[in-house]
C-alpha cells in the first residue's frame, strides 16, 4: 500500500462529477468496455475469463474481498479520465493542494528546541508547484520514497522556513513514522 500514491488518488476522485459503478456487475462490464474484451480484464483481475463473463451476466454478484478490493481500485483508476486530468491541473498551475499528515517531522536542532524531530499533527496548504511535482513524480511511476521527500521539501520551505522568512539555512526535514497523510485539492 502506498500512503503518498493513494492519497494523491483520493484526492483527485473528490472532484469526480458522477460517481464510479458500484455493483461487482457494473465494475465488471465498465472495465471490459474500457479494455475491450473479457480476456485483457481477466488478466488484469488475475481470475479466468469464465468469471469475468460470469460477472458481466450478473451470474456472480459478490466476488471476494481481494477481488472486489481490486476490481474496485482497478474502476476507480481509470474512471473519468479528463475530470482526473482537469483536476490534476487545476492543483499544479492555480490552486496547489493541501496536505495533512501526523508524522515525526523536524530536522537537526538543538535538544529542546522547537524545531527537532517531533510528532507533529500539521495541515499545510502546498503551493502550485509542489503539486505539479507530486502529481509528475507519481505519473512517472515513482516510489513511496521519493513522493516522500517531495513532501517534505514543501513542508520545509512552507511549514518550517515559512517561505524564506526564518531558517534560511535549514537543507533537509525528517519526514518519518507516517501515522496518517492525506491530501485535498
Amino acid at each position: 500500500m502506498s500512503l503518498f500514491g493513494d492519497g494523491l488518488d483520493k484526492a483527485v476522485q473528490k472532484a469526480f462529477t458522477r460517481p464510479a459503478p458500484k455493483s461487482a456487475g457494473a465494475q465488471m462490464r465498465y472495465l471490459v468496455k474500457q479494455l475491450k474484451g473479457t480476456r485483457a480484464v481477466a488478466q488484469m483481475l488475475r481470475v479466468s475469463q469464465r468469471t469475468v463473463e460470469r460477472y458481466v451476466k450478473d451470474q456472480i454478484k459478490k466476488p471476494r474481498p481481494e477481488l472486489a478490493a481490486r476490481l474496485d481500485h482497478e474502476v476507480k483508476k481509470r474512471w473519468q479520465p479528463q475530470v482526473r486530468a482537469r483536476a490534476r491541473e487545476k492543483a499544479a498551475t492555480t490552486d496547489g493542494i493541501v496536505i495533512d499528515t501526523r508524522a515525526r517531522l523536524g530536522y537537526e536542532a538543538p535538544i529542546g528546541s522547537t524545531d527537532e524531530s517531533r510528532i507533529r499533527h500539521l495541515t499545510v496548504a502546498l503551493p502550485p508547484r509542489y503539486a505539479a511535482r507530486l502529481f509528475e513524480a507519481q505519473n512517472a511511476g515513482a516510489g513511496e520514497q521519493q513522493l516522500r521527500q517531495i513532501a517534505a521539501d514543501a513542508l520545509r520551505e512552507v511549514y518550517f522556513q515559512d517561505g524564506g522568512r526564518r531558517a534560511g539555512s535549514l537543507e533537509e526535514v525528517r519526514f518519518t513514522d507516517i501515522q496518517h497523510v492525506e491530501f485535498d485539492l
